[in-house]
């Protein structure tokens, strides 16, 4: 491995997360770094009859108060839960795979959590499961600090000033480069085209969630990542 990817938590996540994840045997998630709205942390994109639409987690926290990851709550005084699986539904009622997969997004959706990074890790790891990519994510506590990691095989961790040489490994640090609102990093590439349900409607949209490629390409979604 010549670089550990860093990434924040992220809702699904983007094809481009698993295409990333796909050829990584390892990743570090931060859940020691500060809240940013706006981000995958809380929004995964479908395409629906009416185009692109994002699906919004609802959290509790202080407005104007930085907050780490690990203690940021979700509220569920609005039925978010309800709302996205009626959209994934209406996205993807009539794609070749929704029913095999309808069954792993409810119980995701409808369990709840106290923190918003169980949500993040429960859908990462179902992501995961669907498309058989055996990836160790090493979730740290701490944000992560510097530019190198420890790995050993002892485990994983910061870099102290005795850590030895053979034990340090870069870091690529894709916590803000990664986003919904700014263009892939270098090193990362879009996902497709692949067929999706709307695509006579809208043409193909990249950088959807990984729900839009599972239930739209089934056991061959694997395949499209470019693995």
């Amino acid at each position: 491995m010549d670089r550990l990817p860093l990434l924040s938590g992220f809702y699904f996540g983007s094809v481009e997360h698993y295409a990333l994840l796909a050829r990584s045997p390892q990743v570090v998630i931060d859940q020691g770094e500060h809240y940013v709205r706006q981000s995958y942390r809380t929004r995964t994109t479908i395409l629906g009859p009416n185009g692109r639409q994002d699906l919004n987690v609802t959290i509790q926290r202080d407005s104007g108060v930085k907050q780490p990851m690990r203690s940021v709550g979700l509220c569920y005084e609005e039925d978010w839960p309800h709302q996205h699986m009626h959209a994934i539904r209406s996205a993807y009622g009539r794609s070749p795979w929704f029913l095999h997969f309808a069954e792993d997004i409810e119980q995701v959706l409808f369990t709840r959590y106290d923190r918003l990074v169980d949500l993040q890790l429960t859908t990462l790891r179902l992501g995961l499961k669907w498309l058989r990519i055996p990836t160790e994510v090493h979730v740290s506590e701490e944000y992560v600090e510097g530019a190198e990691y420890r790995m050993a095989s002892s485990g994983m961790g910061p870099v102290l000033p005795g850590t030895p040489l053979n034990e340090r490994i870069p870091l690529w640090n894709l916590r803000s480069d990664l986003s919904p609102k700014r263009g892939l990093p270098e090193g990362i590439s879009a996902v497709g085209p692949y067929h999706q349900v709307f695509q006579d409607r809208h043409g193909f949209q990249p950088r959807l969630s990984v729900i839009d490629l599972v239930c739209n390409l089934g056991p061959r979604a694997t395949a499209a990542l470019g693995r």
